[in-house]
């Protein structure tokens, strides 16, 4: 059985989320965030890189993947972006696999332009998941969701961009 760890990278909130495959099936073990604004700006990255390796520690995943930098209006704000995500990778100590929101949100949902609630609307049908999810913790299991569906479409052989 093959643990997952998926990351949505954030400077305010790094969402976190484990699953585990069981041949097709994908069970949920564990989601959340990593809430950063009650530090200051120079301990965020210190925080992420603090809190994803006792997740680490916890979960022992296996596979990890994280969320690509999106182009942003503001470069302040995608270098703020670039910093976490870096922190991050660095405390996950497993290689990762990248993908872009599109890539996650096709894979989720269908459509590589889905709206946040029908990624997590998705995500708790997927992992068969009742109550609420926090929006961060979502994005991050639709992260190790989309991991999962491009490792079983290599084990057949084809790559993500052959599925229309």
């Amino acid at each position: 059985m093959t643990v997952i760890i998926g990351i949505d990278p954030g400077s305010r909130r790094t969402g976190y989320g484990v699953i585990r495959l069981e041949g097709n099936r994908h069970v949920y073990l564990a989601s959340g965030h990593l809430d950063l604004v009650p530090y200051p700006a120079n301990e965020r990255l210190r925080q992420i890189y603090l809190g994803l390796q006792q997740i680490m520690t916890s979960w022992q995943p296996h596979e990890a993947a994280i969320e690509q930098i999106f182009m942003q209006e503001n470069a302040n704000s995608a270098l703020k972006l670039g910093q976490a995500r870096g922190a991050a990778i660095v405390a996950l100590t497993i290689p990762v696999e990248e993908y872009s929101a599109r890539q996650v949100k096709k894979s989720v949902v269908g459509t590589g332009a889905a709206t946040k609630d029908q990624v997590q609307f998705m995500v708790k049908r997927l992992l068969n998941l009742t109550g609420n999810l926090q929006a961060d913790a979502a994005d991050a299991l639709a992260v190790a969701l989309c991991h999962a569906h491009v490792r079983g479409l290599r084990k057949l052989g084809m790559n993500f961009q052959d599925i229309r």
